[in-house]
C-alpha cells in the first residue's frame, strides 16, 4: 500500500531518542527547551511552548486568549475537528465560515459576515499546508479587536509574504503527528510575539502550576513552594518526543524542498488527465504541501476512492465538514451551513505525498486514477 503520507525516520532520528533514553530525565528536562527553541528560532517567533499534542497546544491557545462560556470562535468548517473541538472544551461555540473557492482556505469577506458581539477569536486554518490569508485576517482581527490564532497544523516550512509561517499571527499551533512536516510521534506547539500568553500557556500544560518567583501570591514558602493559579491540564511533550523534533527540525528544510518537488510532478503528470480539478499553482514554492488534495465529479469519488484503495493506493479524504459530523449535528448544526465547503468537500481527494515518495510511485497513482475515471 502506497499510504497517503508517512513519518521520514533516518538513524540520526533513532540515535537521538536512545541518546535521551540512556540520559537521566525523559520528561521535563533540557530537550524540550532545546526543542523549542530549534522551532522558535525557525519560525522567527519570541517564544515557543511545545505540548503533548496539536490539539492541546489548540486547547491551550484558546485558553490564553481568554475564551469561556458563551464566547464564539470563528473558523472555517473544511478542517480537522480538533479546530472545533478546542472550543467546546472551554464551553464556547464554533462558528464556520466558508472558503474561498481556489485556495480552500477560509474566506475573509464570508469569516467577517459570521463576527457578532460574542465573538471573542477568528481561527484560520492553512488548509493542505497552504498558508491562508494571514494579511486579511490580521487586519479583520484588529478591526474587531479579536485575537488571531492561526490552526498551522499542516503549514510549518511554509512561507507567506517571505516571511515563516509562526510568525504574523497571536499564536500559531503546529502539529507534529506523524503525517506532518516533522513528527515527534504525537506533539504539538504554539509560537507567539505575546510574553503574557507564553507565561500562560506554560503554566496551562503543567496543571496550571507556577513556581516564578515573580508570581507567586505568598513568597514567604520555601523553595519547593509552587501554586495552582490556573486550571490548566498535563499537556507536556515527553524528552524522547523533544529530542526526536529536534532531529526532525534539522531537516526540515530538506523534507518541504521534497515535498515541493513531489507536487511540482503531480502538476506534470496530471496535467492531460479529464475530470479532475488540481490545488491552486499559486502558492507552489510558498505552502508546506502536506496535502495534495484532487477534486473529482462528487458523484462518482466514493467509487474512485475504493477502486484506488483495491489497487494499493491509500487515498485519502481531507475533510467532513465539522458541523455535519453526527456530535454536532447533535449541537444543533445543519447542513447547508458552507455550501462551498460542502461542494468541495464532496468532491476532494487526497493523493499519496510524503518527502520520500519515488516519481514512479506517482506514475503508478496517476495512471491508476486516469484508468479508473475513464471507467467511472
Amino acid at each position: 500500500m502506497i499510504p497517503y503520507s508517512r513519518q521520514s525516520i533516518g538513524e540520526d532520528d533513532v540515535r537521538a531518542v536512545s541518546k535521551v533514553l540512556h540520559s537521566a530525565f525523559l520528561t521535563q528536562g533540557p530537550a524540550v527547551k532545546k526543542f523549542e527553541d530549534s522551532l522558535a528560532n525557525y519560525t522567527r517567533a519570541h517564544y515557543c511552548i511545545a505540548f503533548s499534542s496539536g490539539t492541546a497546544a489548540l486547547h491551550a491557545a484558546y485558553a490564553a486568549a481568554g475564551i469561556g462560556k458563551g464566547d464564539e470562535v470563528i473558523m472555517p468548517a473544511l478542517t480537522f475537528v480538533a479546530t472545533g473541538n478546542a472550543a467546546l472544551y472551554l464551553n464556547a461555540r464554533p462558528v464556520f465560515a466558508d472558503i474561498d473557492e481556489v485556495s480552500a482556505n477560509m474566506d475573509v469577506r464570508d469569516a467577517e459576515k459570521k463576527i457578532t458581539k460574542r465573538t471573542k477569536a477568528i481561527v484560520p486554518v492553512d488548509y493542505a499546508g497552504r498558508p491562508t490569508d494571514l494579511a486579511g485576517f490580521r487586519a479583520l482581527a484588529k478591526r474587531h479587536r479579536l485575537v488571531l490564532i492561526e490552526d498551522g497544523a499542516q503549514s510549518l516550512g511554509a512561507t507567506y509574504r517571505g516571511k515563516p509561517v509562526g510568525s504574523q499571527a497571536d499564536m500559531t499551533m503546529f502539529s507534529f503527528h506523524p503525517v506532518k512536516s516533522i513528527t515527534t510521534g504525537e506533539g504539538g506547539a504554539i509560537v507567539t510575539n505575546n510574553k503574557n500568553y507564553y507565561e500562560f500557556l506554560r503554566m496551562f500544560r503543567t496543571h496550571g502550576l507556577t513556581r516564578d518567583a515573580k508570581k507567586l501570591k505568598d513568597r514567604t514558602k520555601a523553595a519547593w513552594h509552587q501554586e495552582m493559579q490556573v486550571l490548566g491540564n498535563n499537556y507536556r511533550i515527553t524528552d524522547i518526543q523533544a529530542a526526536l523534533g529536534v532531529s526532525q527540525m534539522k531537516k526540515l528544510d530538506g523534507f518541504i524542498a521534497k515535498r515541493r518537488a513531489a507536487a511540482k510532478r503531480y502538476f506534470r503528470l496530471l496535467a492531460d488527465v479529464p475530470g479532475i480539478k488540481l490545488p491552486p499553482r499559486a502558492e507552489l514554492d510558498n505552502s508546506a504541501w502536506h496535502l495534495f488534495v484532487v477534486r473529482v465529479d462528487a458523484r462518482v469519488r466514493d467509487r474512485v476512492f475504493a477502486a484506488m484503495r483495491a489497487k494499493g493506493i491509500g487515498v485519502q479524504v481531507h475533510y467532513l465538514p465539522v458541523y455535519m459530523h453526527p456530535y454536532y449535528q447533535d449541537l444543533g448544526y445543519k447542513k447547508g451551513l458552507c455550501p462551498k465547503t460542502e461542494e468541495f468537500s464532496a468532491g476532494a481527494l487526497s493523493l499519496p505525498l510524503f518527502p520520500t515518495i519515488a516519481a514512479k510511485q506517482q506514475q503508478f497513482v496517476v495512471d491508476t486514477l486516469r484508468s479508473i475515471l475513464k471507467r467511472s
